[in-house]
């Protein structure tokens, strides 16, 4: 496996991950009753206690995507 691969592997990921944190972000912006509905159908709790929630998966998707998709693309790009 050489740099050329695994730059582009973390591109890859990093695109990805971006994606998807940007579709679930713009759901919950967009439509959180709709969101909240489905979510509540499965897993019964309050609302205050779903926004909660959801805000901190955001929050906690974002820091892990810089961290393991964003850090190691961009030492990637400095060292090859």
């Amino acid at each position: 496996m050489d740099i050329r691969m695994l730059t582009g592997f973390f591109m890859w990921c990093t695109i990805i991950n971006g994606a998807l944190l940007v579709l679930a972000t713009g759901m919950c912006a967009a439509a959180p009753d709709l969101v909240y509905r489905m979510q509540s159908a499965w897993f019964p709790i309050p609302r205050a206690t779903y926004d909660v929630v959801m805000y901190a998966f955001l929050g906690l998707y974002k820091v892990l995507v810089l961290v393991f998709n964003v850090v190691p693309l961009i030492a990637l790009l400095i060292i090859a």
